[in-house]
C-alpha cells in the first residue's frame, strides 16, 4: 500500500482514541477495547496488531459507521458478527443469545467431569443457543454423543452454522427445554445435562445490550426461576442414576437454584462462583433409585 493511499499509523492511532472518547460517552463499558476491536475487525487483523497495521484512506470513513452502531449500544459482537467462547469464533447476531465468558467456567467443569468418564458418555444441552455448551464439550470430549436442544428457529439457524463449522458430530435437537416428552429415547441414559437457560428476574434496569438479545433467552418471571424449575422435572428423568447436570443462574437466585434442585429430587447439591466469585452456577447429581 501506497504512503499516498494509506493513513499514518499515528493518524490510526488518533482515529482509534477519538472512538475510544464516543464510546465512553454513549455509556459502553469498555470503550478503548472495543474500539480496537472494531478496528481490528475492519482491517482484519488481531487486535493486538493494530500498531503494525496499515490502514486505506477509506478507512476512517467505514470505521465511523461501525462506531456510530456501537454508540447506539447495538453489541459489538452483532456487528463483527461472532463471539469468543472456549477457543472458537461463534456465529451471532440478531435472534440468538450472546455466550458470556462466565459460561466458560460452567463449559470447564463439564468437560473437566467427563475427562473422567470410562466410557463414551451422552451429554444434553439444553436450550443451547448459538452452540457454546454442545460445542466446548463436543470439541473436548470427541467421543461423547451431545445433542444440542434448541426451541427458537432464528437460534438454530446460528446453531447449525457453529455446529457445521466446529463440532458437525453434535445432534441438534428442536425443542423446548421444559417439554417432559423431550428426547423420550434418552430416558434414564445420559451422563450429563448443561444449561444456561434463560434466568435474568424481569427488570428495566439492566444494560442496554442485554435487551438485544432475544427476550424469551434472557428473561424467566418475577424471579428468573421459571425455566429452571421448569427443566429440573425433565433433566431428572434424562439423566441416568449418579448422572451430573450443571446449571448457570442469576447472582441474585444461587440459595432459590439450590433448593430447586433438592425439591426436584437431586443430591450432592453444589455452589460454582464465577471469575468474579459471585455465587453463579449450581451442579448436582440424580440420586439412585
Amino acid at each position: 500500500m501506497s504512503a499516498r493511499n494509506a493513513l499514518k499509523r499515528s493518524s490510526l492511532r488518533d482515529i482509534i482514541a477519538r472512538a475510544a472518547h464516543t464510546l465512553a460517552g454513549a455509556g459502553v463499558a469498555s470503550p478503548e477495547v472495543d474500539a480496537r476491536i472494531l478496528a481490528a475487525q475492519l482491517l482484519g487483523v488481531a487486535p493486538m496488531e493494530l500498531m503494525f497495521a496499515d490502514a486505506p484512506a477509506s478507512f476512517e470513513r467505514d470505521y465511523d459507521e461501525l462506531v456510530s452502531r456501537r454508540a447506539t449500544r447495538e453489541p459489538l459482537q452483532h456487528i463483527i458478527g461472532s463471539a469468543p467462547f472456549y477457543g472458537v469464533d461463534l456465529a451471532v447476531g440478531p435472534g440468538v443469545f450472546i455466550p458470556r465468558p462466565e459460561t466458560e467456567v460452567l463449559a470447564d467443569w463439564a468437560v473437566r467431569l467427563l475427562h473422567d468418564a470410562p466410557t463414551a458418555p451422552t451429554v444434553v444441552d439444553l436450550g443451547s443457543g448459538s452452540g457454546a455448551l454442545a460445542i466446548a464439550v463436543a470439541r473436548a470430549i470427541p467421543a461423547a454423543s451431545v445433542y444440542a436442544v434448541e426451541r427458537s428457529a432464528a437460534a438454530r439457524a446460528f446453531l447449525d452454522r457453529n455446529v457445521a463449522k466446529y463440532a458437525p458430530q453434535v445432534t441438534v435437537v428442536p425443542g423446548d427445554m421444559t417439554d417432559a416428552k423431550l428426547l423420550p429415547g434418552l430416558d434414564g441414559a445420559v451422563d450429563l445435562v448443561v444449561t444456561n437457560p434463560p434466568y435474568v428476574p424481569e427488570t428495566p434496569t439492566l444494560q442496554a445490550e442485554v435487551y438485544a438479545d432475544p427476550r424469551e433467552a434472557v428473561f424467566s418471571g418475577a424471579d428468573g426461576m421459571d425455566a429452571i424449575r421448569d427443566l429440573l422435572p425433565v433433566a431428572n428423568r434424562l439423566l441416568r442414576s449418579g448422572g451430573a447436570i450443571g446449571v448457570e443462574h442469576d447472582d441474585t437466585t444461587s440459595a432459590a437454584v439450590q433448593d430447586a434442585f433438592k425439591s426436584a429430587g437431586f443430591g450432592d447439591v453444589r455452589v460454582k462462583e464465577d471469575l468474579a466469585g459471585r455465587a453463579r452456577f449450581v451442579t448436582a447429581s440424580k440420586l439412585a433409585r
